[in-house]
């Protein structure tokens, strides 16, 4: 009986060792494609495969600590929906610090941020700012406020005041993609310049329009206009220490125009600015300047304003469905920021590393092979393991909101980051791989989840760094291993 037992436990674990080495074997054979690879053995890369019971289906180099880039938004995404649920939404509050009497408000009336990502942004996901500033203006008729004899506070305290992490490059703040999160943000603390070129080479470039508004700041603009058959070259530098920016560059002549999105600095100026704008289309009157919280002399604590209402965000699953299938920065710098705040009641990027730390301790994940310095994997200081991507998205399983975590991740072919990969691949085939991509100077990676034929789901990463070519001659050998898992 007992020689029984074991030849059928023997059989059993042999059968799943052959149906493990078949399924996995042309994973593994590209892997060592890539060992015999140049453009890879001068690099370092760190891959790893693995199935849904946890065993290795195939690795190269799977402990080593690697930056992430974009893959990290992974992590953050996951890390802020267990904490706060799918559901979840983003509040912002109108309130005021003084009394009301025949139609004025003496005192000040405030925009009490509370980390919103959306508001004020352009992408589809947000509401428009149209009908949340209406919203806000409803809260402040209904209280009977037709005039207000103060200022209009951009209360930013949510969040620590640190709009730019210390590890961001200097070329990486301006763009766009650099902008930080802030306990008050309005359109994703960014700003669209319209600009116009001159109509011969030499001509300079104006500036035309500028939304949002920031009132004081200044912009210096170095820009030219450049032949007809030349490229758009322009770049933008700015700090959070002075409301002053810098454009560099040449825009070719022949264009009407061109708008270009900025980091914005001070976001929450931009939001109390625009809707003090708005107030006095209204009628409303508002007799002083826009401030800063920080900027009033004893602010009072949040807590003890009197609330006249707030609106809310879209759920929590909507903002990352849009931040992992675009890879949209700021949202994911929010969610990160978040993390500090939820466990620690800190929204600052020292709070929100050991927040991270503790929740990783919290599911039942040890933390070898992950430090994270940001949320959105444009740091430098962020270095995660293929094995511990893998692990961390087979965790992600367990919980009862991977669902709404999965269908986040973008597709090869579909809309998002990933539309163009594995271009000539079946589309039923190449549909199976949900990844996130992510690029840095020098790094190319790949992470996520493979649908198997059989039902099973495959969890992988792949991750280049330190690679000298363009990222173009690296992709094929990238994309031939992301083909190699679902053939």
């Amino acid at each position: 009986m007992k020689k029984s037992l074991f030849l059928l436990s023997f059989l059993t674990i042999s059968a799943f060792t052959f149906m493990l080495n078949a399924q996995g074997q042309h994973v593994r054979k590209q892997i060592e494609l890539l060992k015999c690879d140049t453009l890879f053995t001068n690099s370092v890369t760190g891959i790893m495969v693995m199935d849904s019971k946890g065993n290795t289906v195939a690795s190269w180099n799977p402990d080593l600590p690697l930056l992430t880039a974009s893959t990290m938004k992974t992590i953050s995404t996951g890390l802020i929906l267990k904490a706060l649920g799918p559901d979840y939404q983003f509040s912002t509050k109108i309130a005021h610090d003084g009394i009301i009497k025949n139609g004025v408000l003496y005192g000040n009336l405030y925009i009490v941020g509370g980390a919103d990502p959306t508001l004020g942004s352009r992408d589809t996901v947000a509401i428009d700012i149209e009908k949340i500033f209406e919203q806000w203006y409803d809260f402040i008729a209904s209280a009977g406020i037709e005039r207000i004899n103060g200022s209009i506070v951009a209360d930013d305290r949510f969040f620590t005041d640190e709009d730019i992490h210390p590890s961001w490059s200097w070329s990486n703040i301006g763009p766009s993609f650099g902008s930080g999160a802030s306990g008050l943000s309005f359109c994703e603390n960014s700003q669209y310049i319209k600009f116009v070129p001159g109509r011969n080479e030499g001509d300079d470039v104006i500036i035309e329009s500028v939304y949002p508004e920031v009132p004081g700041m200044i912009f210096v603009n170095r820009l030219t206009t450049s032949s007809s058959s030349g490229n758009e070259r322009v770049s933008y530098y700015v700090s959070e220490l002075d409301k002053k920016g810098e454009f560099r560059g040449s825009i070719p002549a022949g264009k009407d125009s061109l708008v270009i999105q900025i980091s914005n600095k001070f976001g929450p100026l931009a939001c109390a600015f625009e809707f003090k704008k708005f107030l006095t289309q209204k009628g409303t009157k508002v007799s002083r300047e826009i401030l800063y919280a920080s900027d009033l002399e004893n602010a009072p604590n949040q807590e003890s304003l009197a609330i006249l209402g707030e609106s809310l965000s879209p759920p929590l699953f909507s903002i990352i469905n849009v931040t992992n299938r675009i890879s949209n920065n700021f949202y994911a710098e929010t969610f990160f920021k978040m993390l500090g705040k939820i466990y620690t009641s800190v929204g600052s990027y020292d709070s929100s590393r050991v927040a991270a730390l503790r929740l990783m301790q919290d599911i039942g994940l040890k933390t070898r092979g992950y430090r994270q310095d940001d949320g959105s994997g444009l740091s430098r200081q962020n270095y995660v393991s293929a094995r511990f991507f893998c692990k961390f998205f087979s965790k992600m399983k367990e919980f009862d909101i991977f669902d709404e975590y999965f269908v986040s991740f973008p597709q090869p072919g579909g809309p998002g980051t990933l539309k163009g990969v594995l271009g000539n691949a079946d589309p039923l085939k190449k549909s199976r791989i949900h990844a996130k991509s992510g690029s840095l100077s020098g790094v190319r990676c790949y992470a996520g989840y493979v649908e198997r034929e059989q039902g099973e789901i495959w969890t992988f990463a792949i991750l280049t760094n330190n690679y000298s070519e363009k990222t173009s001659t690296m992709q094929p050998g990238i994309e031939a291993f992301l083909e190699s898992m679902i053939k």
